[in-house]
């Protein structure tokens, strides 16, 4: 509640925004893993073409169902970034950190819509059986929802991590963690040289999606009034 003394950021929940961004990807998810690990399954970059243009082909459905949740989860994330980098500016941070919490919370939501939307292309009918077509648009999708989510994810989280830090408005033990995560962010562009290092991926974006909902929640809301002299 606001007091006389207190002045409230005004802007959406960044906390509930990262769970609708969660549950939104994850329900696309879905619709593309397997947990058993049995077939079928979204097949990964290093399958032969055979394999990844077969998916496509028979399950048409379920990609169209993941890229439709996919694009849905780039706009709360978008938003989680902009209520983000301002509250941190109303917090009284007017370093750098804020600017590159929106530019890579902005840089990862576009990417997340992009991806998807090629992937939306990858559903259409006709595309899946054109091999050629279909396994470009596949490694353009991967890239872009790969790499191109998780290194702008690092920068996402490191912006509100260090800003959050050294202000002292977030525990020490979250920004430790967040700090780990957009490291492991940033070296996930090395898998585009060492395929082997493609696990840093995933391992940006789980953990990434827990943060996030701590961040939104424990980032405070209210500022002190100054007392006029």
């Amino acid at each position: 509640m606001e007091t006389n003394n207190q002045i409230k950021h005004r802007g959406p929940h960044p906390g509930i925004l990262a769970i609708i961004f969660m549950v939104l990807f994850n329900t696309g998810l879905s619709f593309v893993i397997s947990l058993s690990g049995t077939p079928p399954y979204f097949p990964p970059p290093w399958e032969p073409a055979r394999q990844i243009a077969s998916y496509f082909q028979n399950q048409p459905h379920d990609v169209l169902l993941c890229s439709f949740f996919h694009f849905c989860s780039a706009i709360p994330l978008g938003l989680f970034t902009v209520a983000m980098a301002s509250r941190l500016r109303f917090l009284g941070n007017k370093a750098v950190g804020p600017y590159i919490t929106l530019f890579g919370g902005v840089m990862t939501a576009i990417n997340l819509a992009l991806a998807a939307s090629i992937l939306w292309t990858m559903a259409y009918p006709g595309i899946a059986q054109e091999v050629p077509v279909l396994r470009a648009l596949y490694y353009v999708e991967f890239a872009i929802g790969g790499v191109g989510y998780s290194v702008p994810m690092g920068l996402l989280i490191a912006g509100i991590a260090v800003s959050a830090g050294l202000m002292k408005l977030l525990p020490k033990w979250l920004v430790i963690i967040g700090l780990l995560i957009a490291v492991i962010g940033e070296a996930s562009c090395l898998s585009m040289v060492f395929p082997k290092l493609i696990m840093l991926i995933p391992l940006t974006r789980f953990p990434g999606f827990i943060w996030l909902i701590f961040a939104g929640f424990m980032l405070p809301r209210y500022v002190v009034k100054k007392e006029a002299v």
